[in-house]
């Protein structure tokens, strides 16, 4: 069979929660497929089952269809690093910073790993959906693009595309990207999905003519806007949250970090009707809120300096104020931290808020896992991806709740408990009925939308 690629016209066109929809409705339509991304560029990041980091939207969709998850998603991933370096983690595994001139320059060394990982990929499933990253057609950048151009013409991918017609210039960005792509793609283009559209989809009817008629492109589906509330690639992508507030009785403030990362950690505060989620960066902001999250951060010395120049270290130093430290947050408490080998940062030893006694000691060695963890007197699923040691994993302080584990509001007992100490009404709710209630709708939503059937077809030789 066939594998797919999926290409946005343009960047944050919705390629993401489509490649996921659509793996996810392929293998509900007894196709053996997985979720594939060459290069990915965020701090949001997953724990595999073999151990390995990868982005969040591979992990996501092979979870979400019960797939063993592999580094083999996602074989290219890069983070925040230091001035003009990317940190860069291949096949799950880091290796380190490299200069981003450096990175493309070399690029063509990174094709035999992204291949390999395909082909393995390919080994096990029939289709691979192959997510792309930004717009395919960036004609400076194209020869260097392993996400879309590569994969396409390395394996002969059948197309789609899709655009973002919130944007604006909807039948432009189709025809640009249709007419720029060499011939050998564009003859492999089976159709491209307009995405997020708001109001009343008749009015499309026209639009959908012309693309179809004059452009000579088959439009697989019009999709209505629907918010989608899980599997966030990275922070511009959560900014765009929706919540209901109409019965919130709890305000949670998420400082927002320079480099935030694993902001899928508040994806149960979104969701959560009793509680009203903001992201702030200004003390001001904080004053107000009845919960504080110190965040995970790919650059927790430069982020530890930047919470210093607005304001922060009062309200985070304060023993009044309810405080969950996460990760790179949960470093940021101790009293000092010490990076001797300049893992993250050219400064030895910076001094922390102190909070917590002792020292964070960054390794070589990134600590990569994931499993069941004590913790705050819960047993509960989460993840660490660090490299920065401590003598405990968790603390738990007058009003401060600290850790390296990721994930720990998606366990029920835990957030009941904590926002039970803020407001006694507090009830909660299930957070896993819920995601897979929000995660069937979105795909039925889509399978409405799209014509996944034609697709099924064209992927069959």
């Amino acid at each position: 069979m066939n594998s797919l690629s999926i290409f946005g016209t343009s960047s944050d066109a919705g390629k993401s929660t489509l490649s996921f929809a659509l793996t996810y409705l392929l293998h509900h339509r007894d196709i053996s497929v997985a979720p594939f991304k060459a290069q990915n560029v965020s701090n949001n990041s997953h724990v595999t089952d073999e151990g390995g980091e990868i982005a969040i939207p591979q992990h996501f969709a092979a979870e979400a269809i019960g797939l063993k998850t592999t580094p083999y998603m996602n074989p290219v991933l890069l983070k925040s690093g230091s001035k003009n370096s990317a940190h860069l983690i291949i096949n799950g595994k880091s290796v380190g910073e490299k200069d981003v001139h450096a990175y493309y320059r070399d690029i063509k060394k990174l094709q035999p790993i992204v291949k390999e990982a395909f082909l393995k990929l390919k080994d096990e499933y029939d289709v691979i959906v192959a997510e792309g990253a930004g717009s395919p057609v960036e004609l400076n950048l194209m020869d260097k693009d392993l996400s879309n151009i590569y994969i396409a013409s390395e394996f002969d991918t059948k197309i789609i595309l899709v655009a973002d017609i919130e944007r604006g210039g909807v039948f432009a960005s189709i025809y640009g990207v249709y007419k720029l792509l060499p011939k050998k793609l564009r003859d492999n283009v089976i159709g491209v999905i307009v995405n997020k559209f708001r109001g009343d989809i008749t009015l499309f009817d026209e639009g959908r003519v012309i693309i179809e008629k004059k452009f000579g492109i088959k439009v697989l589906g019009v999709v209505p806007y629907r918010a989608f509330n899980l599997g966030f690639e990275d922070s511009q992508s959560i900014m765009n949250y929706v919540q209901d507030n109409s019965k919130a009785k709890i305000k949670v403030g998420v400082i927002k970090l320079p480099h935030i990362s694993n902001f899928t950690d508040f994806e149960p505060l979104v969701a959560d009707k009793e509680v009203t989620l903001s992201f702030i960066s200004n003390p001001s902001e904080a004053y107000a809120c009845d919960l504080i999250v110190l965040p995970g951060s790919k650059r927790v010395v430069d982020d530890l300096a930047w919470l210093r120049k607005r304001g922060f270290e009062e309200i985070l130093t304060s023993k009044k104020q309810k405080i969950v430290a996460i990760c790179g947050g949960y470093e940021m408490m101790f009293e000092r931290i010490l990076d001797p080998d300049g893992v993250e940062s050219e400064l030895q030893e910076v001094k922390g808020f102190g909070r917590i006694k002792g020292d964070v000691l960054f390794g070589k060695e990134k600590i990569v896992k994931k499993g069941c963890y004590y913790l705050f007197g819960h047993m509960i699923d989460g993840y660490e991806i660090h490299n920065g040691v401590a003598k405990k994993r968790v603390v738990k302080k007058k009003n401060l709740y600290a850790t390296f584990v990721h994930g720990i509001f998606e366990s029920d007992e835990f957030r009941c408990k904590l926002f039970c100490k803020i407001d006694e009404t507090y009830e909660g709710y299930d957070f896993k009925e819920y995601k897979a209630k929000a995660i069937k709708e979105f795909v039925e939503h889509i399978e409405k939308n799209v014509n996944v059937d034609f697709i099924k077809k064209e992927l069959i030789y």
